[in-house]
C-alpha cells in the first residue's frame, strides 16, 4: 500500500554503513528517572528514559498556562496591555500569604498581561498563573479544563491539568515526552513570546527576582523554559531548551533528587546531545520521497513530499541502524488535490523515532474512466477479502 523511493532506501543504507564504520555505541546514562531529549528542528528523539511514565508536573505546568495565553494573544482575543485583576484567591493562594513562588502582586491591583507573563515564567509566580487563568476563563478550574482540552488539540494525549500553576493534585499528571513536545510547539509557534522564558530577571512591586531556571546561567546555550519542585517525593524537574551553532535541543527531565542533580544532569544531557550527533539533510522541501496507491484515479499512484526539509541526526559514535517507512490510511480515493496531507514519514534510529513528519500529495490526481474505477474496485474488494479471511486483520 506504499512505496518509498529508491533514493530514500539508499540514503538509509548509507547512513547505516556510515555509523557501522565508527566505534561501538557510546550512549549516555543519567540518574534522572524520567527523561526525553529531542531535536527541535526535526522532532527526532536523541535519548529517552521512562518518557511515558505519568509524573507530577509541579511548576512546569506553567508552560501549558503560557501556551494558552500566547494562543489568545495570537488570535487577538487579548493584548499585552490588557489588565487582569489580582483577586483574593490569586493573592491568598499564590501571592505573599502562600509562601510559595510569587511575583508579589498586590491584592485587588490590576496588572498588564505582559507583566503577568513575566511574573509567570521568570518568577514562577503562582499568583500570576491564577490571575491569568481567572482573566481568561473566569476561574482557575475552568482554565484548567481548557488546558487539558488544548493539550488534546495539540495531540498531547497524556497531559492532564487541574490547576494553572502546578499545585500537587493526584489527577494532574504529565509525561516527559509530551512536555518536551509541548515545549517544541511553544518555541516554534510563538517565537515573539517565547523570549520571556529567557529573561534573566524581573522586578515587580519593588521586588527584584532572578529567573528561577538555573540553566540560563550555565555554559551550554540554555534560553528557557521552566523548572519545578513540590516535595522530595516528586523531585526536581525541568523542561528546557538550548541552542548551539544554530541547532536547538529540548529536554524534559523529571524526578531528580536534588536541585544540584537536576542542573548537572540537564547540562550533561544537553552537551551530549550537541556533541554526539551530526545533522544531515536527506530530502529538501517538496522533493518526492515516495508514492501512495490511488484507487479510482487517472493514474494508480500519487507522489508524496514534505513541506519542509527532512533532516536526520546521525550519531557520531554509534552503530545504530536507520529504518524508514511511509504510513498512511489507504486506499487514497480520487479525486485528490495537490497539497493534501495524506501520510507520515517515520524514520527510526534503532528503536528511537528519529523523524515523524507529515507528507503531502505533490500533484493532483483526477478521477479516472469508468473502466479504471471498476478495476480498482475489484482490486480493493480482493484486498479486503484477503485481510479478512487470510491475514485475519
Amino acid at each position: 500500500m506504499l512505496s518509498v523511493s529508491r533514493r530514500f532506501l539508499l540514503i538509509l543504507t548509507g547512513l547505516a554503513a556510515l555509523t557501522a564504520m565508527v566505534s561501538p555505541a557510546r550512549t549516555i546514562e543519567t540518574s534522572a528517572p524520567n527523561v526525553f531529549l529531542i531535536d527541535a528542528d526535526s522532532g527526532g528523539v536523541l535519548f529517552e528514559k521512562n518518557a511515558d511514565a505519568a509524573v507530577i508536573p509541579a511548576s512546569t505546568a506553567k508552560v501549558m498556562t503560557a501556551e494558552l495565553v500566547f494562543h489568545d494573544l495570537r488570535e487577538g482575543r487579548i493584548t499585552l496591555d490588557d489588565q487582569f485583576l489580582i483577586s483574593e484567591t490569586a493573592w491568598r493562594q499564590g501571592g505573599a500569604p502562600s509562601r510559595g513562588s510569587s511575583m508579589y502582586a498586590a491584592l485587588n491591583s490590576h496588572v498588564r498581561v505582559e507583566d503577568l507573563i513575566r511574573g509567570l515564567v521568570i518568577d514562577s509566580g503562582n499568583d500570576a498563573a491564577i490571575a491569568l487563568a481567572e482573566g481568561l476563563a473566569g476561574s482557575e478550574g475552568a482554565f484548567a479544563t481548557q488546558m487539558t482540552r488544548r493539550a488534546r488539540e495539540l495531540g498531547l494525549d497524556h497531559l492532564v491539568f487541574t490547576n494553572a500553576w502546578g499545585r500537587d493534585d493526584p489527577d494532574q499528571r504529565v509525561t516527559a515526552r509530551d512536555m518536551a513536545r509541548l515545549a517544541r510547539h511553544v518555541i516554534t509557534t510563538y517565537p515573539d513570546y517565547y523570549k520571556y522564558f529567557g529573561e534573566k530577571e524581573f522586578t515587580w512591586n519593588k521586588i527584584r527576582q532572578t529567573n528561577r531556571n538555573p540553566l540560563l546561567a550555565m555554559d551550554f546555550g540554555a534560553d528557557g523554559l521552566k523548572t519545578g519542585y513540590i516535595d522530595a517525593a516528586s523531585g526536581y524537574s525541568v523542561v528546557a531548551s538550548a541552542v548551539q551553532n544554530g541547532q536547538r535541543l529540548i529536554l524534559a527531565l523529571y524526578g531528580a533528587r536534588t536541585f544540584k542533580e537536576r542542573s548537572e544532569e540537564a547540562r550533561k544531557l544537553f552537551l551530549w546531545g550537541f556533541r554526539a550527533f551530526t545533522p544531515k539533510t536527506v530530502f529538501t522541501a517538496n522533493e518526492t520521497i515516495g508514492t501512495a496507491r490511488v484507487f479510482g484515479g487517472a493514474k494508480g499512484d500519487v507522489a508524496l513530499a514534505a513541506h519542509e526539509d527532512v533532516k536526520l541526526l546521525v550519531p557520531v559514535l554509534t552503530g545504530e541502524r536507520f529504518t524508514g517507512k511511509i504510513v498512511y490510511l489507504g486506499p487514497l480515493r480520487a479525486p485528490i488535490e495537490e497539497g493534501q496531507k495524506v501520510a507520515h514519514l517515520i524514520v527510526k534510529r534503532g528503536t528511537l523515532e528519529a523523524v515523524d513528519i507529515p507528507l503531502y500529495t505533490a500533484e493532483a490526481v483526477p478521477e479516472g474512466p469508468l473502466a479504471r474505477k471498476a478495476l480498482d474496485a475489484g482490486l480493493e474488494l480482493g484486498v479486503e477479502l484477503w485481510r479478512k479471511y487470510v491475514t485475519k486483520q
